[in-house]
């Protein structure tokens, strides 16, 4: 594993400038020190897991955390499932159990809970949380400036002429609903569950906050100081002292693992903007083919310093228990992040088989653009791409099965039956 050096000025991207000086981790320094603050309690492990998992089914509306994806050990496992045995080898590793927590959505809560409560937990012996959703959102009608720009301005597939003149009509008429419907108003002519959307994972930590969890954690384990945040398709990601004792000798707020870019990875990475070293997402990106020139990719695991990201947020532990206090911190914070305002389709079903599909815009807050804040200090560490890399689409599962990565995660777990 490699740390963030200071950084040379050799490489401009629009704008922004993408180059580290990397230098190897005393691994040994490190690791006493992550396994000393593993003994004592001092971490917990976060599972973003309150997606729909679109992307993985290619459309539909899963529980992604839930689906039995590959065989590992002689069965097939569940990403959660995955997640929680990783867990449990480090537990047992340095004596003291790690509390797991799993955030969910308005769309995921209860089956989640539902199926946790058939599988007995998994049988994992630590404290085992659901940390709710407490943010939603609601659809927009785009405007007409946004399809045109999306259909019209962007680069698009040449039809043949039949087909192009199909797609040109379906896509005019799409533009007068959309001005007869009212520009940028609320969508609210579909299903709720329609019209409703997840406002990205920003959200996830402050849920934290608002729902209670972390205050019932903090008053269970007083000594917890620490939080590893990860995606739950981020299989590799474990609570490695090494880590961790980086994270608590570079003393940040926000340290976050990246890997180096291969082509296929899109959405960002780490570079130089304004002197300042952040991760920025794909979507703030000037041109598009200025992702390509930046060197590492973001893994979207993140360790979280406790009381620096509450001192971030205006608040102290013993402000946890005051909801309103709670509520206008996050709204403050919330207030500095960029939002991203996206197009999605949704379908309307009229019945009798008839079904059609309209653009919305949604929005969402993205965590990595706290790195963008003067005030939260962050560092960033390169790992392993068998440690850092997502599996994002079931397209990536025979290669992941073939280079060695199911085989390393499966070094990681110990499962809860014997092998």
């Amino acid at each position: 594993m490699l740390a963030e050096g200071e950084p040379p000025a050799t490489r401009r991207v629009a704008g922004t400038e993408a180059s580290r000086r990397l230098t190897p981790l005393p691994q040994a320094e490190y690791y006493e020190l992550g396994l000393h603050a593993l003994k004592n309690g001092e971490l917990a492990v976060v599972t973003l897991a309150a997606g729909a998992g679109s992307r993985w089914t290619q459309g539909a509306g899963v529980v992604k955390a839930l689906h039995p994806f590959c065989k590992l050990a002689g069965r097939h496992r569940t990403f959660m499932e995955t997640h929680l045995a990783k867990s449990r080898r480090i537990s047992r590793q340095v004596g003291t159990a790690i509390p797991h927590i799993f955030t969910t959505s308005y769309l995921t809560h209860q089956p989640t809970e539902e199926f946790l409560a058939r599988q007995n937990h998994y049988a994992y012996e630590g404290p085992l949380f659901l940390s709710p959703g407490r943010s939603v959102g609601l659809r927009m009608i785009p405007t007409v400036r946004d399809l045109r720009f999306v259909w019209e301005e962007m680069p698009q597939q040449i039809l043949d002429e039949q087909q192009q003149k199909v797609r040109d009509s379906l896509r005019q008429a799409l533009i007068n609903w959309a001005r007869s419907a009212g520009e940028a108003s609320d969508y609210k002519d579909n299903l709720p569950l329609q019209c409703l959307h997840p406002v990205g994972h920003w959200y996830e930590v402050p849920n934290l906050l608002r729902n209670g969890v972390l205050a019932r954690l903090l008053a269970e384990r007083p000594q917890l100081k620490y939080l590893m945040v990860h995606n739950i398709d981020t299989l590799g990601a474990d609570a490695d002292p090494v880590v961790l004792g980086w994270h608590i000798r570079s003393g940040a707020c926000l340290s976050f693992e990246v890997i180096t870019r291969r082509l296929e990875d899109r959405g960002g990475g780490l570079a130089r903007v304004n002197s300042r070293v952040r991760l920025v997402e794909g979507l703030a990106m000037p041109r598009e083919e200025a992702e390509f020139a930046l060197s590492y990719y973001n893994s979207n695991t993140c360790w979280i310093d406790l009381d620096k990201l509450l001192t971030a947020f205006g608040l102290t532990r013993s402000d946890l228990g005051d909801e309103g206090k709670v509520t206008t911190a996050i709204r403050h914070l919330a207030a500095k992040m960029p939002t991203y305002i996206t197009l999605k389709e949704v379908k309307k079903r009229w019945g009798h088989g008839q079904e059609d599909i309209f653009p919305v815009t949604q929005f969402e807050k993205l965590w990595v653009d706290m790195t963008a804040l003067p005030e939260v200090e962050s560092r960033f560490i390169v790992v392993p791409r068998l440690r850092g890399q997502q599996l994002k689409d079931q397209a990536q599962l025979d290669g992941w099965l073939r280079d060695g990565s199911a085989a390393y995660v499966e070094s990681l777990c110990q499962w809860s039956e014997p092998n």
